[in-house]
């Protein structure tokens, strides 16, 4: 008799009802809060004792996250009936967030790198499932993965997808894709795998407004290529040239930057063409599509406008290299004391918190950071951050002002 694990069909409807169905209690069981839904039912506000806190409008889970959670959850369910010996190998992370991270490999399923070694591939066998993040994959990887035989199962979100779309859109038309975004960052280097993906396209990364500018004016005035080399290394397509390769340029973006930093950085590269070729000529030039995602841009949203009445600190909680919460610390930093953490056990005590800085890339700590008397704490959190996670920091705020869990609960 034969020992062989069952052949296993290579293209899976994972989002089936019956199946998303059967893993939903599960995922809802580690990741929903029902302290959470009842504050956001309340105008997000809930205030006890000489505490208030108040939740931003937008926050949290978007739908590309949730779904690929609810996609590496059917899969681990659905492969280990069909074919219980069968591995099942997600690429990196599924999303930045450590804890959901955690809770992924704690079901079995196994991580390798994003880009996998040579020694990871030798793992890989025919049949072998292979969980793709929310973020993509860059396009040799997903070749690979595909010559090996293995079963995809796909998570990326459609908002990347359609930055990858717009990308190769450029690279058809021989225009150099400008990326607004962080060239080390998963989506970033799956973009612009996608941007070469045709043998003949060309990237440039650029990450804020001073390298914005600086390519700008080497468009205008030229300058040192060596020096531009040198400064953008590992920011640009192999054989890039940027006396030849910045006559035409389309800007797109990392899909979780900051809507007004990328409108900025299109105006520039805009303008600076028009200077270069005249205005009648731009359109020969310059393209550009808004491809930041909704979600991101809702969240951002919603944190100015509690901005605009500002609480007396606040908090932002996710995944250190979350690159859409790292961009919600930064609009809070700009205007009132704010403390990026990952979850409620960096709050110590009232005297010692543990947070993120951005700029030194490193978590500190801070002393005395909870004021005595009435105060407002605002709370976001980036959209790869589970709502049982912000219920953690709401209680224990509460809690560190001796405010039990059950007073919370009847409120």
């Amino acid at each position: 008799m034969s020992t062989e694990a069952p052949e296993i069909q290579k293209k899976i409807n994972l989002r089936r009802p019956d199946i998303l169905e059967a893993v939903q209690a599960q995922v809802l069981s580690h990741y929903r809060s029902e302290l959470v839904e009842s504050i956001r039912a309340n105008a997000c506000v809930l205030s006890a004792g000489d505490l208030t806190v108040k939740l931003a409008k937008e926050f949290g889970f978007c739908y590309g996250v949730e779904r690929a959670i609810d996609l590496a959850y059917a899969a681990k369910k659905y492969f280990s009936e069909v074919s219980p010996q069968t591995p099942i190998y997600l690429l990196g992370e599924i999303i930045h967030n450590p804890e959901v991270n955690d809770q992924i490999r704690n079901m079995g399923v196994q991580i390798i790198s994003p880009k996998p070694t040579a020694s990871e591939l030798d793992r890989l066998a025919s049949g072998d499932i292979v969980i793709i993040p929310a973020f993509g994959t860059e396009v040799a990887t997903r070749r690979q993965i595909e010559e090996k035989g293995c079963v995809l199962v796909d998570t990326t979100c459609g908002d990347v997808m359609s930055v990858w779309k717009r990308v190769r859109q450029y690279s058809k038309e021989h225009v150099t894709s400008i990326i607004h975004g962080k060239a080390q960052h998963e989506e970033t280097k799956a973009t612009t795998s996608q941007a070469t993906a045709y043998g003949t396209g060309h990237y440039l990364v650029v990450f804020n407004l001073t390298q914005t500018d600086y390519v700008c004016n080497y468009i205008l005035n030229g300058g040192s290529k060596q020096e531009f080399l040198d400064k953008f290394k590992g920011a640009y397509s192999p054989g890039f040239d940027p006396d030849q390769h910045l006559q035409a340029v389309g800007v797109a973006n990392q899909t979780t930057m900051l809507r007004g930093e990328t409108e900025e950085v299109q105006r520039r590269f805009r303008k600076a063409m028009e200077q270069k070729y005249g205005v009648a000529a731009v359109a020969e030039h310059f393209r550009f599509f808004d491809t930041i995602c909704g979600a991101t841009q809702d969240r951002q949203d919603a944190l100015q406008k509690m901005l605009l009445d500002p609480p007396d600190l606040l908090l932002v909680i996710g995944g250190y290299n979350s690159s859409n919460t790292s961009h919600l610390a930064e609009m809070g930093e700009a205007k009132l004391p704010t403390y990026f953490i990952k979850n409620a056990a960096m709050m110590a005590s009232p005297g010692l918190i543990r947070h993120y800085n951005l700029h030194r890339k490193e978590e500190i700590e801070t002393r005395n950071w909870l004021p005595a008397g009435r105060i407002t704490v605002g709370v976001t959190a980036g959209a790869s951050c589970p709502n049982n996670l912000i219920e953690d920091t709401i209680r224990r705020l509460f809690e560190m002002r001796g405010i039990s869990v059950q007073q919370l609960l009847a409120k």
